[in-house]
């Protein structure tokens, strides 16, 4: 464990039960969120990528910068 995660837990630790849970329920999710994300972006292939950045190149092309976050949040939604 790090120096700076022993201060953390430590810090936490001062706090009331509920307040832990309630940051402990939020790290919990954050991770697992985060292992969520690393599964499918380890499982984008080659051709999943190469067509994403087609998009965003036809993107930038086009000057469509607002949607442009969206429609690649969309692509990986639907993958």
């Amino acid at each position: 464990m790090t120096e700076l995660l022993r201060r953390v837990i430590a810090e936490i630790e001062k706090l009331p039960e509920a307040e832990q849970d309630a940051i402990a329920t939020r790290l919990l999710a954050e991770l697992k969120d985060e292992q969520a994300w690393q599964v499918r972006f380890e499982s984008t292939t080659d051709e999943q990528w190469d067509r994403l950045a087609a998009k965003v190149r036809q993107e930038i092309t086009e000057e469509e910068f607002e949607t442009m976050v969206d429609r690649l949040t969309d692509e990986f939604a639907n993958q």
